[in-house]
């Protein structure tokens, strides 16, 4: 298994699952309105091939397991009920949501599901241990299956007991969601197709150094935007008013201009920039190539957009991570949405990760028209920083 793709898990065609118990971590930290109704279910559709992939391979139980939110200890609010009710509706069946998620009762009620059952746990957050990779507990989780399936992309960067420390206790493989964010990124950081385009924006270039050290070794061309574009032009030496920038990372971004100079790397950065005169939707804006004291940049300009978009068309391999400006606002969200056209009209294979850049697309409408779009902001940039994700390496079908 290479730390820079994370490849080499087996998936579920390596896993007997016929009469037997699959536990399953799935990623159903969906997002909730103040009354606890679910407002996007993307992340249980998302689990959906999987568990019914293993219900029609003749699994005696699927027994399922997710966190929502950050609680600490019991939360009423953030109990797993909603979500059963809402997979049992996608599913056409019956889902039993219990209400803890180890001890007597919890594994009587496995052991009593009909054949084909599907068993939705409480919430793993409500342990204190879940998150502290406590061996009781995640020996706990291991009596509940003879065979487990990591599905969660989404938290397979952290080392936790549902996620990493379950899977050293059973035969496991990646589930096909979990493949498939495995693969896509293989096709990214391994032998990929040239040239490679990586598209880097967001607010903190101190977010992405590490994603930029190792796109640097592997990219053709790095387009950098959003505010940490800012950082990279004040070490060039122009000027950017009241733009964010972060003086402590200078010398480190100076590096990443020389690497990128020594290994021949394109990095290009705005040329134009939509400017503000305070951080603010109805701020006084225009359009500058030069950035006055006192205004701040928001959104890279028109220039650079088609100047972006231009090296995008003509990528066989596309990877983008972070907005181009403050695209919540629509006086600057114009960067962002000409990004994302470009990555979606490309002929190449395209990537998209990271929580803003995804809600980017969806806003357009264009998530279809990505070849990937991830499931996991922290996941994705740590396997574009050349991490090995834990959820992934501690699988093992071969016991």
């Amino acid at each position: 298994m290479t730390s820079a793709s994370g490849t080499g898990a087996a998936g579920l065609d390596a896993l007997e699952v016929k009469g037997k118990r699959v536990l399953m971590r799935v990623d159903f930290n969906v997002p909730q309105d103040a009354n606890g109704a679910i407002t996007d279910d993307t992340r249980i559709r998302a689990a959906l091939p999987t568990i019914r992939e293993v219900l029609a391979k003749g699994a005696r139980v699927v027994v399922l397991m997710s966190h929502l939110g950050r609680p600490k200890g019991v939360d009423e609010k953030l109990r797993l009920a909603p979500v059963a009710e809402r997979l049992s509706k996608h599913l056409k069946l019956p889902v039993i949501a219990l209400k803890e998620s180890t001890g007597a009762a919890v594994e009587a009620a496995v052991a009593q599901a009909a054949p084909g059952s599907v068993v939705l746990l409480e919430n793993v957050r409500f342990n204190a241990g879940e998150q502290k990779a406590d061996p009781a507990l995640s020996a706990a989780y291991a009596r509940l299956g003879d065979v487990f399936v990591n599905d969660a992309f989404g938290t397979s960067h952290r080392a936790e007991c549902s996620v990493s420390e379950v899977a050293k206790l059973l035969p496991s493989v990646a589930g096909r969601l979990l493949q498939a964010e495995i693969e896509a990124f293989a096709r990214v950081l391994t032998q990929p197709k040239r040239p490679l385009v990586a598209i880097l924006g967001g607010a903190k270039v101190s977010d992405k150094l590490l994603v930029i050290d190792t796109l640097l070794e592997r990219c053709d061309t790095l387009l950098v935007g959003g505010g940490m574009a800012y950082t990279f032009l004040k070490a060039m030496g122009q000027g950017i008013g009241k733009s964010l920038c972060e003086d402590e990372r200078m010398e480190v971004v100076k590096a990443a201009l020389a690497k990128a100079k020594a290994r021949k790397v394109e990095l290009l950065l705005p040329v134009d920039h939509v400017i503000a005169d305070r951080f603010a939707a109805d701020a006084a804006s225009k359009t500058v190539e030069a950035i006055p004291d006192g205004w701040m940049a928001l959104d890279i300009g028109p220039k650079t957009r088609k100047l972006f978009a231009e090296r995008i068309a003509g990528a066989a391999t596309i990877v983008w991570n972070g907005p181009m400006g403050v695209f919540e606002m629509p006086a600057f969200c114009e960067g962002t949405k000409a990004v994302g056209k470009a990555v979606a009209a490309a002929k190449g294979y395209t990537v998209v990760g990271g929580g803003d850049s995804v809600a980017a697309l969806e806003q357009l409408k264009l998530s279809a028209k990505v070849k990937h779009v991830s499931t996991g902001g922290g996941a994705s940039l740590e396997l574009l920083e050349g991490k090995a994700l834990p959820g992934i390496t501690s699988l093992s079908v071969r016991r």
